[in-house]
Formats: structure tokens, sequence, C-alpha cells
């Protein structure tokens, strides 16, 4: 395997550039002998690999923790991430054995607690200065690697996730060397690496010295990917690397309107900012890059309902699920999801910030269209703004949800009667199209006096 301690290449954007063709997914045949011996390997050429059993790699995966399994292989999918061994629903070994009977290979998440506070499941506020704390976190770890190193599923093992974030005691990476060291002496199967949020020079400078023993790092971004292949040769890496989470434009990322609300963009502007940037960000890159997790393949509430995942709460696709297909496999679905515009409210978009008086009635409206003309199903519906927001991913409850504002519900064009207490709210417009697809779209408003 492998190992940052290696002499490395020198990064140029020339190198990262030397290659745009498409690449075939790399699906596993079923195999339930043990373990399959995963490597990072290095071409004469210079370019890194990752293969299975001695066979080349390339992972098109997707981040996954309650997603469907099955429908991921079914769109083209080889892979897919997780961020713990046990997601409260399903343990690891279910997990494995699910990917198992799909063809499907795992990164498989290693909990590790994190120094910033926080919500959700996990340890927050830990800390690295705490011996006692970090041998027992080794020891725990040990004992899941030892428990599931080998599944014939697994790919690779994920030490924590963005762990660099709200960080500032870099004894951090002393206990992710540690356990990437323990995991080569537990398990010469399988490669280490560490899902960070961003990269720079000081965090691979700081990774480099204190944990040598990672086999490649994970990169997450979000808007920013579009700038990866700069922000990788600023901040020195040459080794190779994994895209573990990338998707929509972060709710941090976008335009808010005056009382802060974050606007989020739709469906369809989604889909095409998911092709645009693992086409121009990622897959220019031959020599280091070795694959790829989108998110999320799934549903999850973060800011709104919608912002990040792939499929509607109601098990729906969306555009985005049509596009990775593409992206996997060069063919799109055979019913793909309808295409939605920009919805109104008083004649006006989420950018000119609309407000309302208490009770007012204002016009609403939106435009979608289907590519196979299927007759296509409006719902509207208007939610308080979040007010319980999370950090870094972190559980998040969802906003309630005022009924019988909106009429009629199911038209494109509705009329909304303003709600009579003062305060943020967004309205939502969610279009189906019979057949398993779906479109949607929202844009805050105030009332106010």
């Amino acid at each position: 395997m492998t190992r940052l301690l290696l002499p490395v290449l020198a990064l140029t954007l020339a190198a990262c550039a030397t290659s745009s063709a498409p690449v075939t997914p790399s699906p596993v045949a079923p195999r339930a002998d043990g373990p399959r011996h995963v490597e990072v390997v290095r071409d004469a050429d210079g370019r890194y690999r990752l293969t299975v059993d001695g066979a080349p790699y390339f992972i098109e995966g997707a981040g996954l923790e309650f997603g469907d399994v099955s429908r991921l292989a079914a769109h083209g999918g080889n892979s897919f991430r997780t961020w713990r061994t046990d997601n409260g629903r399903d343990t690891a070994e279910e997990v494995l054995d699910r990917a198992h009977a799909a063809g499907l290979m795992v990164t498989m998440g290693l909990e590790i607690a994190r120094e910033r506070p926080g919500e959700g499941r996990g340890v927050f506020g830990f800390d690295y200065d705490d011996e006692a704390a970090v041998a027992a976190q080794l020891e725990r770890v040990r004992a899941e690697v030892r428990r599931l190193r080998d599944h014939p599923a697994l790919l690779l093992w994920g030490i924590g996730n963005e762990l660099n974030l709200g960080a500032t005691n870099p004894r951090v990476w002393d206990a992710v060397g540690q356990i990437a060291a323990m995991i080569h002496e537990e398990d010469p199967h399988h490669p280490a690496t560490t899902m960070l949020a961003g990269i720079s020079r000081e965090l691979v400078d700081e990774i480099r010295a204190r944990a040598p023993a990672l086999d490649l790092l994970s990169i997450q971004m979000y808007a920013d990917i579009e700038n990866l292949q700069q922000r990788i040769a600023d901040a020195g890496w040459d080794g190779p690397y994994v895209v573990t989470e990338w998707g929509a434009t972060g709710h941090w990322e976008t335009d808010t309107t005056a009382w802060g609300a974050p606007i989020e963009t739709t469906s369809s502007v989604k889909a095409d900012l998911y092709r645009h940037r693992y086409e121009t960000a990622m897959r220019v890159d031959s020599t280091q890059f070795l694959g790829s997790y989108v998110f999320l393949w799934g549903q999850k509430q973060e800011r709104t309902p919608t912002w990040y995942g792939m499929f509607m709460p109601t098990g729906e696709t969306t555009e985005s699920v049509d596009v990775m297909q593409f992206l996997w496999t060069g063919r799109w679905p055979a019913n793909r999801a309808p295409r939605i515009g920009l919805p109104t409210l008083d004649g006006r978009t989420a950018t000119d910030d609309v407000r309302l008086r208490p009770g007012q009635r204002a016009a609403a409206a939106v435009e979608a269209t289907d590519p196979e003309g299927r007759p296509l199903r409006y719902v509207w519906e208007v939610r308080r703004e979040a007010t319980v927001l999370s950090h870094g991913g972190d559980d998040e409850p969802e906003a309630e949800i005022l009924p019988d504002l909106v009429a009629p519900a199911t038209a494109a064009a509705a009329t909304l009667t303003a709600p009579a207490e003062p305060g943020a709210y967004r309205l939502f417009v969610s279009v189906y199209d019979g057949a398993g697809a779906a479109a949607h779209a929202n844009l805050p408003f105030h009332v106010s006096d």
C-alpha cells in the first residue's frame, strides 16, 4: 500500500488535466470467500490507481446511510460510503451484506470524536490532550476493524469525518495516524483514509507530519469543488485522493435574503451543477483522483428537507439521480425527472426579498415540464423558516408545516394567504410525474406589519 511518507510527485495543473475521457464504473462480482485485497498503487507513469484483487477500481459512488442500496446499483454506482459502523438502524454487518448482495463495495466510516461542539450522533467536544480517552478510542476502533476486516464488500476505512472542522488541537492528527497504523497492523487488505472539510497547505503539512500511515486523503467540498484542482495545487498535495462529499451548493455558500434566509437552488439547477462540477473539477485529474462519493443518496433535513438529498422525502428520484446515472454509465434513465423553473410569489422570485403583510393574498406560480410528456401533479406547502440550525451536518429537526395556506394546493398556479403571525417562512413546491420522479423548488418570504 502507498503511504503518505513515500516521496511525493510534484503536482502541476497540466498533469491534473491530462485526460477528460469518461471513466467506466468498476463493478465487483459477488464473492464470499473472505476479504478482497485493496491497494493504492502508483503506475510507472506516476499515476495513482485503486485496485481490488489486482484489477483497477475507480469509485463511482454516493454517500449513503439510509438510502436504497439496490437503486444505487441499478443507476450505475459501484460503491457507497458510510459515516459510522452503527447508524442506529442497521449494523455494519447488515450494511456490508446488503452492499455485497448488490455487487457494491463500501468505504466504511469509523466514528471518531470531534473537538468541536455539536449535536446528534457521535462524541463532540473531545479533548485530544486526554491520553486515556484517546487510547480508549483507539481500542474501540480496533475492535470495529477486527469485526469487519474480512467482509468481501469492504473497500476502504474512513477515519472520522471532517475532524478539522472547528478544531484547533493538531493532536487530533496524531490520533488519526495511530488509528491508521493500527489498521495496517490488524488488516493488511484495506487502505485507510480520513475525510477532510476542504484542503489547505497547513492541513496537509500537519497530516504529513502526524499521520504518515494514511494511504490517501479524502476531500469534501460543495460549491468550492469547482476550485478543487487549484486548492490541491495550493496545498501542495501530490498524493492520491478521493472526493467523499460533493453535490449541491452549500447553504453557507449561497445568497441570502435581507433577513438572512439562505436561497436554495431548484432541483434542476442542482442537477446542472452536479454535471458541471464533476466534469470540470474531478474528471480532469487522471493522476491523483481515485473517484468520488456524491452527497446524498437519500434525503435529510439540513436548512430544508430538500437541500442535499437526491431523492424526495417520499422516495422519488430527482434530476440529480438522472445526471449521476449518465455520468456513471453514459446512459440516461428511461424515465427522467421533471424540469422545474424558479417559483414566483407576488410576481417576484427568492432574490427579490419577498415581503407580505399578515393575511395578504399573493399569487404563486411555477413552470415545469416532463421529458416524456407525462401530466404533472403539483404540491404546495408553507413551512416556518428553520430556526434550530445544525453545524457540520449534525442532526436538525424539520421546520413546522402550516396547512391550508395555499389554494389550490395541486396546481401550477395558486394563491397563498400569508400567515397571521409575523416572521420568516418558506414556500415549497414539488412536482411529480406519477412514475417515480419529481422536481422541487422553494422561495423564502417574510411576513411583517
